[in-house]
């Protein structure tokens, strides 16, 4: 990485490569998108997932349905989180069964998080498929979870934070490594 501050991943315009890279590789894998559909888990894939939408609908003119995901109740260490875990909003206004479902993340790590987001994605149906979209993945896996569509590859280690920011929620898109605490 040639840059002045190493520590940047992805600046804004490579944000929005790396989401039109996951769009075009979409629509080149799915013939049908009529049984195509994006859930993004909160809080940064929810944006990312109307954010490969948008890309989407740009490359095939065909609108996929999107939907979100809260896993906070489905995590195997919710208890750990305190007592009173902010909870955001599931909505899946669609059905699921028989679907190719997309789960969206910002970053890919030991797959608790995405093993989480099926446990609850299954409550709602029975997708015919399930496959993943990550801007980061950042390897250090726990579980034997790999995403179908990745824009960028980072490999860290445990001391180090990938952090996402995106303009929807931190007024600027910019990805960033950093040690803990930093």
């Amino acid at each position: 990485m040639d840059r002045e501050n190493p520590s940047i991943i992805l600046d804004a315009k490579e944000v929005d490569d790396a989401v039109f890279r996951i769009a075009q590789e979409i629509t080149q894998r799915h013939s049908d998108l009529e049984k195509v559909a994006l859930v993004g888990i909160h809080t940064r894939g929810v944006h990312l997932a109307k954010r490969i939408r948008d890309a989407v609908e740009k490359i095939s003119a065909k609108a996929l349905r999107t939907g979100e995901i809260d896993i906070t109740l489905y995590r195997d260490d919710w208890t750990k989180i305190g007592y009173s875990p902010v909870v955001q909003s599931t909505k899946i206004d669609f059905p699921v069964d028989d679907m190719i479902i997309i789960l969206v993340d910002d970053v890919l790590f030991t797959g608790r998080t995405t093993r989480a987001a099926l446990d609850e994605l299954i409550d709602f149906g029975r997708p015919a498929k399930v496959e993943l979209a990550v801007l980061v993945d950042r390897g250090m896996r726990e579980l034997p979870i790999q995403a179908d569509y990745v824009g960028v590859f980072e490999i860290t280690d445990r001391h180090q934070m990938v952090n996402v920011m995106l303009t929807e929620c931190d007024g600027k898109d910019l990805v960033v490594l950093s040690k803990n605490g930093d």
